[in-house]
């Protein structure tokens, strides 16, 4: 009996190292294979994908002819953003991670769980910057064209969760005091992640994107 059930557990086991591993081959391989619908048009819109090396943003002028986040996303819910803020970071992610999880020290198992199955609800993490960025390994400047930052501006609006057209912030304090977490849309897990989420706003783009991009590499190696 002892035998047995030791023999089905190695079996599990087994089983649970081929899925791990097969996931890793997939994430590594699959940015590779990468297609882009990229039109010819005036493009005059820069926006950034940014990385933190785990996670990956949109980051965007706050205000252009075409669209004022300030008027979605509003000062006031910052302990400390105004008009000279001039730039707005905005990524999506499962919430259990971004409030548990300011830094790696404070990851749980629960929290990590959750999040690979789809467990927790998710968020919309977003930061006011006061300065333009600069492009470097983990920072890649896209130039859009009016078309094409029309269908961003929709894609990050359709993953906020709102009321009576007003995002809904979340109580909680942010990493400083120009961040904030806003309800989202959507489910988290280990084949949907926030670099997946961000690779899906570049293909609603026409931008280059791998066919699946759960780590940040994916998302910025076509790019570049």
């Amino acid at each position: 009996m002892i035998r047995t059930s030791l023999r089905y557990l190695f079996r599990i086991l087994l089983a649970i190292l081929a899925c791990i591993s097969l996931w890793l081959l997939l994430a590594l391989l699959l940015p590779y294979f990468s297609f882009s619908d990229a039109v010819k048009e005036k493009k005059d819109i820069t926006v950034y994908v940014s990385s933190n090396g785990i996670h990956t943003d949109f980051v965007m002028p706050v205000y252009t002819d075409q669209f004022n986040w300030a008027a979605k996303i509003h000062y006031s819910d910052f302990e400390l953003a105004g008009p000279e803020y001039k730039y707005v970071a905005v990524g999506w992610g499962d919430k259990g991670f971004f409030i548990a999880t300011p830094t790696w020290d404070d990851l749980t198992f629960s929290t990590a769980f959750n999040a690979a199955f789809g467990l927790s609800s998710t968020a919309m993490h977003v930061t006011y910057k006061k300065y333009e960025l600069k492009e470097s390994e983990t920072c890649v400047k896209l130039v859009l064209s009016e078309a094409q930052y029309q269908k961003l501006i929709e894609y990050i609006i359709s993953s906020f969760e709102s009321r009576d057209g007003e995002f809904q912030v979340i109580d909680h304090p942010g990493y400083t005091s120009h961040d904030k977490f806003y309800e989202a849309r959507g489910t988290y897990n280990i084949f949907n992640t926030c670099n997946v989420w961000t690779g899906e706003g570049l293909e609603a783009i026409g931008a280059p994107v791998g066919v699946w991009t759960p780590l940040p590499g994916g998302v910025l190696q076509n790019l570049k």
